[in-house]
C-alpha cells in the first residue's frame, strides 16, 4: 500500500509540472484558431491549396531522383556488330552476317544469365544505328540511359580506329554523359576469331588516339569547340582511368553468344 502511495503522489507531481504546459497549449491553439478566422476563407483554402501542392511536388521530385533508369544503349560504328549483339541480349537469338540498322532497336528483357528471372529488373535495351548521319538520335536517349556499351569491331579495329575513337570521344564529352557520371564499356566484339585484336591493344590504342584528338582539338578556338566538356589531366598523356565516368573495356560475340561481361555490366547499371 505504501508504494501504492508513493505512485499516486509522483503522478500528482507530474500531472501538476504538466499543468502550465497545458494552459500554455490551450492558449496557443485558440489564438491560432482567432487567426485562422481573421483570415477570409478564399485565401485561406488558396494557402492550404499552395502547401498540399509544394508537398506533392517535393515528393514525386525525390521519388523521381531515387528512380533508377533501366535504359542501357549500345552503340559503336555501323558494322561492329551492334544489332546482333543486340539480337543475343535480348533472346538468345544468332543472326549471321552483318545487320545494318537504319532505326534503333528496342526491347525490353530480363538478361539471360539472371539465374531468378522473376526476382530481376527488366532491362531496356536501345540498339541506335552507327551510321554517321543517323547518330544524332543517339542524344534522344542519353538523358534517360543508366549505361553506354560502345561496342568496336575487334576483326577490323585497326582501319577504323580514328573514327571510332572519334566517335567515343564525342560520347565521353557531352553533358548528358558526364553530369550523370554513366558509365561506358568498350565492348571488343567479334573475339572469337583468331585474329581478333586483345582488348587490352583495343584500349590503349584508343587512349592514344583519344589523346591525338584532344591536342587537336583544344587548339580549336571556343567559340569552334561543340563538345561541352574536355577530356584528361592537362600535361599528361590520356588514360580512360582519368574520365569523371567509368570506362572499362570487355570482350564479346554476338554470333557465339558470349556476352557474359556485357551481361554483368548491364546488371550493374540496372541493379536497384
Amino acid at each position: 500500500m505504501e508504494g501504492l502511495e508513493q505512485w499516486k503522489d509522483q503522478l500528482e507531481q507530474l500531472k501538476s509540472q504538466l499543468e502550465p504546459w497545458k494552459n500554455q497549449l490551450e492558449k496557443c491553439l485558440h489564438e491560432a484558431i482567432e487567426y485562422l478566422n481573421q483570415i477570409p476563407p478564399v485565401q485561406l483554402y488558396a494557402a492550404i491549396a499552395v502547401l498540399l501542392i509544394s508537398t506533392l511536388l517535393l515528393l514525386s521530385i525525390r521519388l523521381f531522383k531515387h528512380a533508377k533508369s533501366n535504359t542501357v544503349i549500345l552503340t559503336g560504328l555501323s558494322g561492329s556488330g551492334k544489332t546482333v549483339l543486340f539480337y543475343q541480349l535480348r533472346d538468345g537469338s544468332v543472326h549471321q552476317g552483318t545487320i545494318t540498322s537504319m532505326e534503333p532497336n528496342e526491347s525490353t528483357i530480363v538478361l539471360n544469365s539472371d539465374s531468378n528471372k522473376r526476382k530481376s529488373k527488366p532491362v531496356h535495351i536501345v540498339d541506335v544505328p552507327g551510321h554517321s548521319r543517323l547518330r544524332p538520335k543517339l542524344d534522344e536517349f542519353l538523358p534517360r540511359a543508366a549505361g553506354i556499351v560502345f561496342v568496336v569491331d575487334s576483326l577490323e579495329f585497326l582501319p577504323n580506329c580514328h573514327l571510332a575513337s572519334e566517335y567515343l570521344y564525342d560520347i565521353l564529352t557531352k553533358a548528358s554523359v558526364v553530369k550523370k557520371k554513366i558509365p561506358v564499356l568498350i565492348c571488343c566484339n567479334k573475339n572469337d576469331k583468331v585474329t581478333a585484336h586483345t582488348k587490352e591493344f583495343i584500349r590503349k590504342q584508343m587512349e592514344k588516339e583519344i589523346d591525338k584528338l584532344r591536342a587537336s582539338r583544344s587548339a580549336i578556338s571556343a567559340a569552334d569547340i561543340s563538345n561541352d566538356f574536355t577530356l584528361g589531366v592537362p600535361e599528361e598523356s590520356f588514360t580512360f582511368s582519368q574520365c569523371r565516368n567509368k570506362v572499362t573495356v570487355a570482350e564479346s560475340s554476338g554470333l557465339t553468344g558470349e556476352v557474359g561481361q556485357v551481361e554483368q555490366f548491364i546488371w550493374e547499371c540496372v541493379k536497384p
